[in-house]
């Protein structure tokens, strides 16, 4: 079953979701600094947003792999078959 944000980031527009993965980068570096300075209340938010930050950038990446043209594609799979 997929998940409500999973859906979510289905209707966003690439640049909300550039928007959005830039924000969360900034906070998550905040988070940080702000607990190693003080602590945070719950230090669990910080995985929560790496995950979110993982969401946005597996979109991103799903709708460049999407776009491609049938040329792009068949370089993209020798490449992985390179790496085997």
């Amino acid at each position: 079953m997929a998940t409500k944000k999973f859906l979510e980031l289905q209707t966003m527009s690439v640049e909300t979701i550039e928007a959005e993965l830039s924000q969360s980068k900034t906070d998550l570096n905040r988070m940080k600094f702000d607990h190693g300075a003080k602590g945070l209340e719950n230090p669990l938010e910080i995985g929560i947003l790496k995950r979110d930050i993982a969401r946005l950038k597996t979109e991103l990446r799903a709708r460049e792999v999407k776009s491609m043209t049938d040329e792009q594609l068949a370089k993209r799979s020798n490449i992985r078959l390179r790496r085997k």
